[in-house]
């Protein structure tokens, strides 16, 4: 699939409280072959807030696909999925769980919830950007989303 500059640019919000994973999700998707804008938000509330437009999300555009971390403060990443998921105006918005989690409890609660994936964070630099590559080359090159509210 070849993408034109003419394409809009997918919408990842990316829902995840450690600053280095952050920096390090930042520079893989700052090089990616696919046209993108990263939103951040660093709690499960905020993601909320953004994902409805709410206070200083006012405006702020619903994501293609939402990576997001288990274990925040606030909120974890399981609460806010279900909440997503509950969500008749949010629940077609495809869920990547990404975390460092590998307990079955939470690959199992995260499914139950609908998560539409899940994925163990790789240690180290070069691995982490390995498994954004994966990412980019599956999510936001053959993956077709919902079309987006005009």
């Amino acid at each position: 699939m070849t993408l034109t500059s003419t394409m809009q640019p997918i919408e990842i919000l990316l829902v995840e409280d450690n600053e280095p994973d952050v920096l390090l999700t930042l520079e893989a998707f700052e090089d990616s072959r696919v046209p993108n804008r990263l939103h951040v938000t660093r709690d499960g509330v905020d993601a909320l807030r953004f994902l409805r437009g709410e206070g200083e999300h006012s405006g702020a555009p619903r994501p293609d696909v939402i990576l997001m971390d288990i274990n925040m403060p606030r909120k974890t990443g399981l609460e806010v999925l279900e909440e997503i998921k509950a969500d008749p105006a949010l629940r077609s918005i495809p869920v990547v769980m990404l975390t460092t989690s590998q307990a079955d409890d939470d690959v199992r609660a995260s499914y139950e919830r609908h998560a539409s994936g899940y994925v163990v964070k790789p240690v180290g630099f070069e691995n982490f950007l390995g498994a954004m590559r994966a990412f980019e080359a599956f999510w936001l090159t053959f993956v077709r989303f919902p079309p987006r509210a005009p």
